[in-house]
């Protein structure tokens, strides 16, 4: 868009001093275009993001999991359960070997379970409760509520950068009325304000800011739910719980 825009503003500026190299350079600008349209449409990096992302969200999930003893990994015997998770990664890894594959990462050579994950997951009960009511849960809390104001903020200023775009289109209209030999750049405002508009359509800012306000709201509600465990499988529920309202989040809105 910010090419399309450069291309437009050479394009104006040729018509009035008609200098050739301008049209060159407009043409060279409207084939990178072309062709950056042309590699988004093949490679469809968005979904690379999108999956990448899933594939992030998974892998943390199961690690709160891990940590918390909430099923499936809520067995006593630590060799078993760190089978069982190290084959959920596994899992998770083989059914995304194609976006392993296009991000091209290194493997890594940290340990899946590291001794942090160890020496929480051999707390009692209520220390993980507690513990994952903060460092998960208030955590999330503070994250979506940021992401919220941050898209509100995001939203204004596109909001007004638009309507000021419009407002000078507006006035050089009227004005090529009244000076009809004067030649405006209008086609070059009209480009910026589409372009914008194509922004805002694109980044979804509004809807964002509401997403994200709303699974705040949720987040806040499900850590006053309770506040206290009585049981293991009572623990194991409320995890549950909380990372299912963590991934009904819309990651086709997310940015």
């Amino acid at each position: 868009m910010i090419l399309l825009i450069i291309a437009a503003t050479l394009t104006y500026y040729d018509n009035i001093a008609n200098i050739s190299i301008l049209k060159i350079i407009s043409a060279i600008l409207f084939l990178i275009t072309l062709s950056i349209m042309v590699w988004l449409r093949i490679s469809k990096p968005d979904d690379i993001w999108y999956n990448g992302r899933a594939v992030a969200e998974s892998v943390k999930t199961r690690s709160w999991r891990w940590m918390m003893r909430a099923d499936p990994y809520e067995i006593d015997n630590d060799t078993e359960a760190r089978k069982h998770f190290i084959n959920d990664l596994k899992t998770i890894l083989i059914q995304n070997e194609s976006l392993i594959g296009k991000i091209g990462l290194k493997a890594s050579v940290e340990e899946p379970i590291s001794d942090f994950m160890i020496k929480i997951r051999h707390l009692n009960r209520n220390e993980r409760f507690e513990f994952y009511r903060i460092n998960r849960i208030t955590n999330q809390a503070l994250w979506y509520s940021k992401k919220a104001k941050f898209n509100m903020r995001k939203a204004e200023i596109w909001f007004w950068v638009t309507v000021s775009l419009h407002s000078i289109a507006i006035i050089l209209l009227l004005c090529n009325i009244q000076y009809v030999d004067i030649k405006f750049p209008i086609e070059v405002i009209a480009i910026g304000a589409s372009s914008v508009l194509t922004w805002l359509q694109a980044k979804k800012h509004n809807e964002l800011s509401s997403s994200y306000s709303l699974t705040a709201h949720e987040i806040v509600l499900l850590r006053a739910e309770i506040v206290s465990i009585e049981s293991d499988s009572d623990l194991s529920e409320f995890i549950i719980n909380c990372e299912n309202a963590f991934s009904r989040e819309p990651h086709s809105m997310v940015r």
